[in-house]
């Protein structure tokens, strides 16, 4: 399954969903997405994880990334939400956990802002 991105712009916080997978091949359209919202002056992100399959260290990267770039200046925060159980191993394994905020759901998240 290919890398499949919607977003959702709602008054105060943008809504990534993000499905399928994401590797090295397709961690520039994701960033892009994301460097999209960021150049509207939207920082507080929520990425919506329901529908990840696989990430890759390039996508672990890109979200450390996203991250570092919302909270620059005290402007925002990217924070995920709605992680399956594989997602969740990965950033844990990583040592990635402690960095982000998480969520059980996308409402939680939003709301969380």
């Amino acid at each position: 399954m290919a890398l499949d991105i919607d977003i959702k712009n709602l008054k105060r916080v943008s809504v990534i969903t993000i499905k399928g997978r994401v590797d090295s091949s397709n961690a520039p359209e994701l960033e892009s997405t994301f460097h999209t919202l960021m150049d509207q002056g939207r920082y507080r992100l929520v990425a919506d994880l329901s529908g990840l399959e696989y990430i890759s260290s390039a996508g672990l990267r890109l979200l450390v990334s996203t991250l570092k770039a919302c909270r620059r200046y005290n402007r925002g925060d990217l924070r995920l939400s709605s992680l399956p159980p594989r997602i969740a191993e990965v950033l844990d394994l990583s040592g990635m956990t402690p960095l982000f905020k998480i969520f059980d759901d996308t409402i939680e998240a939003v709301g969380s802002f």
